[in-house]
C-alpha cells in the first residue's frame, strides 16, 4: 500500500533529527514507500469548498544539516491525500484551533492524525479533568483568591499557563513562597486565560515519566529527570531522558484512559506520570519516539504506521 501523506508542522528544516518525533514518523513512512508532502500551518486555507495547502514534496534522510529535501511548492486539495498529520507545536491558540476546524472538513475522505475534532476539545491540561481519581489535586482558575485558597490547602504547588508547552512559564511555589500575587499579576497582564495549579509532587525529583500510547495501548515509556536545581523535567529545558519500564500503576492509568483515546481517533498520544499520578494527556504534538526507540530497541514509529495503514485499508 502506497499512501499519500502530508505533514502540517513547523518548518522541518530546523528540527533536531535525533529527537524530533515528526521527523521519525516521516522517516518510517518513506521507508514503507509512502509519498510525503509538508507544509506549515500558515499555508493552509479554505478556498470556496476546498481545504487546500501550499505544500512541497518531501524526502528525508538522517544527515545532520541536510535532512530534508524539498521540491517546488504546489497547491494540493487535502481531500486527495490519504493521510494528513496535525503536528505543529503549541501554543494552543486561536491559530491552532482554526487549523483543527479546517482539517475537520477533509474527513472522512482523508484520515487526519490525531483526529482534529478531539484535539481541539481535549487540550492536554484539560482532558485529565475527566479522570480526577488518577490525578493530583488540581485547580483551573483565574481568580487570585481561588488560587490562593488552593495553595493554602496544599502548601506546595505548581502554577503554570493552561495552554503552555515545553515547560515554559512553570513555577513551583512552596509553603514559604511569597510570589503568588506577583505571578498572577504577570500572567493575567498578558493573557485572558485561566491558570492551572497542581499540588507539587516530590516524586518529580526522580523523574516525570512520558508514556506513549498507540491507538490507546501503551508501547513504552521514558523517564525525564530534571536538571540539578530545576523543577521542570521537560527535555526542552534540560531534562535528561532515561530508560524506564511501566509499573502496575502506569498500566492501570493507561487502561483507564486508553479506550477513550482509541474511540476518539487519538492514534499517537503521550501522557505524563509523576509517581503514581497522571498530570497531562498530550494530543497536540507529543514527543518521545526517538528516545524510547533507542532505549527499548522497538520501532514505535512502525507501530503507529501499522495502525494508520490498517485504518486506510479498511476505508
Amino acid at each position: 500500500m502506497t499512501l499519500h501523506v502530508a505533514f502540517q508542522m513547523d518548518p522541518i528544516e530546523t528540527v533536531d533529527i535525533d529527537a524530533d518525533s515528526t521527523f521519525r514518523l516521516a522517516e518510517e513512512a518513506q521507508k514503507r514507500g509512502h509519498s510525503l508532502w509538508v507544509y506549515t500551518p500558515d499555508r493552509l486555507a479554505w478556498d470556496h469548498g476546498a481545504v487546500v495547502a501550499q505544500a512541497r514534496p518531501l524526502t528525508v534522510r538522517r544527515r545532520r544539516g541536510d535532512h530534508a529535501e524539498l521540491g517546488s511548492e504546489q497547491r494540493i486539495d487535502l481531500k486527495t491525500l490519504d493521510v494528513v498529520w496535525l503536528r505543529q507545536d503549541p501554543p494552543f491558540d486561536m491559530s491552532y484551533i482554526t487549523t483543527t476546524h479546517l482539517l475537520d472538513l477533509v474527513k472522512p475522505d482523508t484520515l487526519v492524525v490525531n483526529d482534529p475534532f478531539w484535539v481541539r476539545n481535549h487540550p492536554e491540561k484539560l482532558l485529565v479533568l475527566q479522570f480526577p481519581d488518577l490525578t493530583p489535586p488540581t485547580m483551573i482558575a483565574r481568580s487570585l483568591s481561588d488560587i490562593r485558597a488552593f495553595k493554602e490547602r496544599h502548601g506546595d504547588i505548581i502554577l503554570k499557563p493552561l495552554y503552555g508547552n515545553g515547560g515554559a512559564g512553570v513555577f513551583r511555589l512552596d509553603a514559604s513562597d511569597r510570589n503568588l500575587a506577583s505571578l498572577h499579576e504577570m500572567f493575567t497582564g498578558f493573557s485572558r486565560e485561566p491558570l492551572i495549579a497542581q499540588k507539587y509532587l516530590p516524586a518529580v525529583t526522580n523523574g516525570d515519566k512520558r508514556v506513549i500510547l498507540v491507538d490507546g495501548e501503551p508501547v513504552g515509556a521514558i523517564n525525564r529527570v530534571p536538571a540539578a536545581g530545576e523543577t521542570r523535567s521537560n527535555m526542552h529545558v534540560g531534562g535528561r531522558p532515561e530508560k524506564v519500564g511501566l509499573t502496575a500503576r502506569d498500566l492501570e492509568i493507561c487502561a483507564a484512559i486508553g479506550p477513550l483515546l482509541r474511540e476518539r481517533g487519538q492514534i499517537f498520544v503521550g501522557i505524563d506520570i509523576i509517581g503514581d499520578w497522571l498530570t497531562e494527556i498530550n494530543l497536540t504534538s507529543p514527543t518521545g519516539i526517538q528516545e524510547m526507540e533507542r532505549f527499548d530497541g522497538t520501532n514505535v514509529a512502525g507501530r503507529i504506521w501499522d495502525v494508520i495503514e490498517a485504518r486506510c485499508a479498511a476505508g
